[in-house]
């Protein structure tokens, strides 16, 4: 930076020294402060001398009225069901806060709509889940603003940033909701939404970039904050290891639970967090970023005509492998969502891809059943270089797993149950990434860049004598072993019970002998199995609550919590449906009354869903 002078500035010598002695020592969010402060105290002298001009008969035109003053007032909601929106929304919070803004930071859940009327300023971080649906902590708000009860918001200053995923259909459809429904209330975008994908950090430190631009009097100034500068901000914690910048953690174990004859493969993997200072609680994920399948890696090479060794550049900041690193550890091959398919049929010069894209229904259609060795080999894409070829995938994205271990159990150490998934589809051996990367090419010794994502919606009361139910069939019983670790540890008095489901029982009981033990040490109170292949008609863990559906009632009224994790498009609704009818069963609630009841449950965080 070129210090100031007399000759180079406006200021004389005493101004000029006492500027170059300030300016190096304040941090990019003061130096935007004092930007938006002079311009400020600018408007303001100016208001006043046109005023003053005014009254001495100097100008005929009278006083202007002052305007009012723009709030330093913030509030940021997130919705969040996996921790990615929460994690940027403190972030934001802190660049706010640096710039002399007082902020409010809520989750949707906590925040009582009825002060919504009273905000000036307010920005939404939120994640979309599953098929366009609010993430579990938004939904009362989402609700509130799309009833007849949402106020007129004419005075309303806002902006969404939305967290999704491209290989869903309804992409941060919950984002794009709020951004309609505010502005047909009234409300003003600060900065236009902005919709991310999964490798969303640098779409997400510019819209923050905007967004303290647009809440800054000199927007020029603002602009002197960094990209670069906001994404250590989003990407900063405790420990230096995180998404961006994640541990190889060293792998200590890797088992598989199933018996002989199963047809399932369920991995227990212990990974070591030794030097990391990487922390977590039970409810927390680990991510995980995998390698693709070499052999899938090999035949796109073939089919695409390329040269494995050829370097291509792999990220912006000019870091350039081969064509085979790349596919195998940097790229995305499996999936392909329509803006890459898009870009790849910019890229060919045949129409056929370009007319299925043209049909979103049909799109969808094939691409559930189609890898990019699919759609290179469907609809001839041979030709185009690898280096143009490479440059529109997606990032490899990192895969989320339940944390199955207590850290207060294994110290240093975390845990994962993890199912292989395998199947055949079009003649060819299809492989579900992270699953197969890790039982077939991980072993004890390697190491896996791993990192911590914490999630505060999947969390034990903080009463350790208050009752726990919990429904976790298959690998989404892996959060409730580290429920139960940490209960013994920590020697909790509340009462627990676990609702689990598989298969079979002689190859598919997973962690039985650890169940066992609590439950004759007392840390595990009950426990009821639901094996759906052992018996002539299917039993499921919904089934199993229904038939203690007294006691299971009784245990809602004393106060009990609700856990459930695994698979969200039907174990969790079915396990839904059924506290339902339990509620309506034994508590005599009509159906309004029983959904009344489980939101009221969610709203005490009584009620929480690690779903997938």
């Amino acid at each position: 930076m070129v210090e100031l002078q007399v000759t180079n500035s406006p200021f004389n010598q005493e101004q000029v020294e006492l500027l170059n002695r300030l300016i190096p020592t304040l941090t990019d969010g003061q130096r935007l402060w004092l930007g938006g402060y002079i311009a400020a105290y600018q408007a303001g002298v100016a208001t006043a001398q046109t005023g003053l001009i005014g009254q001495v008969g100097q100008n005929p035109v009278a006083a202007p009225v002052s305007a009012p003053a723009v709030s330093r007032e913030v509030t940021v909601l997130y919705g969040s069901q996996t921790g990615n929106s929460i994690g940027l929304s403190k972030k934001l919070g802190k660049k706010l806060e640096e710039q002399g803004l007082q902020v409010t930071l809520s989750s949707m859940g906590d925040f009582k709509p009825n002060g919504l009327k009273k905000i000036e300023n307010l920005l939404i971080v939120v994640s979309t889940h599953g098929e366009g649906e609010p993430p579990d902590n938004a939904i009362p708000f989402h609700e509130f603003l799309n009833s007849k009860r949402a106020p007129k918001l004419d005075g309303l200053r806002y902006s969404v940033l939305a967290l999704g995923d491209t290989s869903y259909e309804f992409f941060c459809q919950t984002g794009k909701d709020f951004d309609k429904r505010l502005q047909e209330l009234g409300g003003t975008a600060l900065v236009p939404r902005v919709d991310c994908d999964v490798d969303f950090d640098e779409p997400a430190a510019t819209w923050m970039n905007d967004v303290l631009a647009s809440l800054s009097s000199t927007v020029a100034t603002a602009g002197a904050v960094t990209s670069e500068a906001i994404t250590a901000a989003v990407s900063g914690e405790e420990s230096e290891y995180n998404r961006t910048n994640p541990f190889k953690a060293e792998v200590l174990e890797n088992l598989n639970l199933n018996g002989r004859g199963s047809d399932r493969e369920t991995r227990h993997i212990e990974l070591s967090l030794e030097g990391s200072n990487l922390d977590y609680e039970p409810g927390d994920s680990l991510g995980v970023f995998p390698e693709n399948h070499p052999r899938l890696v090999d035949e796109l090479i073939a089919a695409m005509g390329w040269n494995a060794d050829e370097q291509v550049t792999v990220n912006k900041n000019g870091d350039q492998v081969s064509v085979y690193e790349a596919l195998l550890r940097h790229y995305e091959i499996t999936a392909v969502t329509k803006p890459v398919a898009e870009q790849l049929a910019k890229l060919s010069s045949g129409n056929e891809l370009t007319a299925l894209l043209a049909n979103d229904s049909e799109f969808r259609n094939v691409m559930n059943s189609s890898d990019l060795l699919d759609v290179v080999q469907d609809y001839a894409l041979k030709g185009i270089p690898a280096a143009q070829f490479l440059a529109v995938l997606r990032k490899i994205p990192a895969r989320l797993y339940s944390i199955a271990s207590s850290s207060k159990s294994f110290p240093d150490e975390v845990h994962l149950t993890v199912r292989t998934v395998r199947y055949e589809a079009r003649g060819r051996q299809r492989y579900g990434v992270c699953s197969v990367h890790l039982a077939e090419r991980i072993e004890a010794g390697d190491t896996l860049p791993v990192y911590i994502q914490h999630n505060p919606n999947f969390k034990l009361p903080e009463n350790p004598d208050t009752p726990i139910i919990m429904v976790g069939p298959g690998t989404g019983v892996a959060p409730f072993r580290s429920f139960l670790g940490e209960r013994e540890e920590t020697g909790a008095e509340g009462k627990t019970w676990l609702f689990y489901g598989d298969q079979h029982f002689s190859t598919d009981f997973l962690y039985q002998t650890e169940w066992q033990r609590w439950l004759k040490d007392g840390v595990l109170t009950k426990m009821d199995v639901a094996f759906s292949r052992d018996t002539e008609q299917k039993v499921y863990v919904q089934h199993r609550m229904l038939e203690h559906s007294k006691e299971l009632y009784q245990w809602l009224q004393d106060g009990a919590s609700v856990y459930i994790c695994g698979d969200e498009k039907k174990m969790a609704h079915d396990v839904h449906a059924a506290l339902i009818t339990i509620l309506q069963q034994e508590g005599g609630l009509s159906s309004e009354q029983a959904v009344e009841y489980m939101t009221r449950l969610q709203q005490e965080k009584r009620y929480q869903r690690d779903v997938y």
